[in-house]
């Protein structure tokens, strides 16, 4: 872990909002970990394409959760991910 977190700064999703308003997240190398705490069942785009939604919590703040939209690849890759995964 140390070394793929080597020159990376690592951003608690509850501190992801007051990091997007403060910094310019695009200039740093930022990695942040999150649990799923919900999943929302596979949903059709008007596309007619399938996308998921994850809501993520980096469990200090319950509160604060990361809605996580996954398309494509992703989204076919990843859908059966069990909640309570990090």
């Amino acid at each position: 872990m140390d070394r793929k977190m080597a020159n990376r700064k690592l951003i608690r999703l509850s501190q992801l909002k007051n990091k997007l308003a403060t910094e310019n997240l695009e200039e740093i190398d930022w990695v942040t970990f999150g649990v799923i705490v919900k999943k929302v069942t596979p949903q059709s785009a008007n596309n007619g394409r399938t996308f998921s939604i994850w809501r993520l919590n980096d469990l200090r703040d319950l509160n604060e959760c990361v809605s996580l939209f996954l398309f494509g690849e992703v989204h076919k890759e990843h859908w059966k991910t069990d909640q309570g995964i990090v």
